[in-house]
């Protein structure tokens, strides 16, 4: 005769998990006796965590059509033209086609390429300029002399 299919490891691990089912039980029936069924939470206007619902009198209605997403398109936006800066050129050197503008109102230096010159320029030149943002930083194009 053969023997019996189950070993006593089968057997351990089914009390081991009808012990666990039973526990879980218990403590389901003591949730629902102690009133801690209802597991929903509450986000309040301050944005803690809850138990209670919030005040339905502090609740701001909010026009879903007017939440835009994502960036507006360029003609929506209200950009004032760039009006041209002033400024000194403090250095350039022509042989290698670079140089530097100081701005006259913030004294800030900025980068110049002879790609951005509308016309020739040279040291102790007053002109205007517009910025355009760069590798390492603001770049002075568009470079005329004033």
């Amino acid at each position: 005769m053969a023997g019996s299919q189950e070993t006593f490891g089968k057997k351990e691990r089914e009390k081991k998990r009808l012990k666990k089912k039973q526990d879980k039980l218990l403590k389901k029936e003591e949730r629902k006796a102690s009133g801690q069924e209802s597991m929903f939470v509450y986000v309040d206007e301050y944005g803690q965590l809850t138990d209670t619902p919030p005040d339905p009198s502090r609740k701001i209605k909010v026009d879903a059509a007017s939440i835009e997403i994502g960036i507006p398109k360029k003609e929506d936006r209200n950009e004032e033209p760039d009006e041209p800066n002033e400024g000194k050129v403090s250095f350039f050197d022509t042989s290698k086609g670079f140089g530097f503008i100081i701005d006259s109102k913030s004294q800030e230096k900025y980068f110049v390429h002879v790609s951005g010159l509308l016309e020739e320029i040279k040291e102790n030149d007053k002109v205007t300029y517009e910025l355009e943002k760069g590798l390492k930083g603001l770049n002075a194009v568009r470079v005329k002399k004033i």
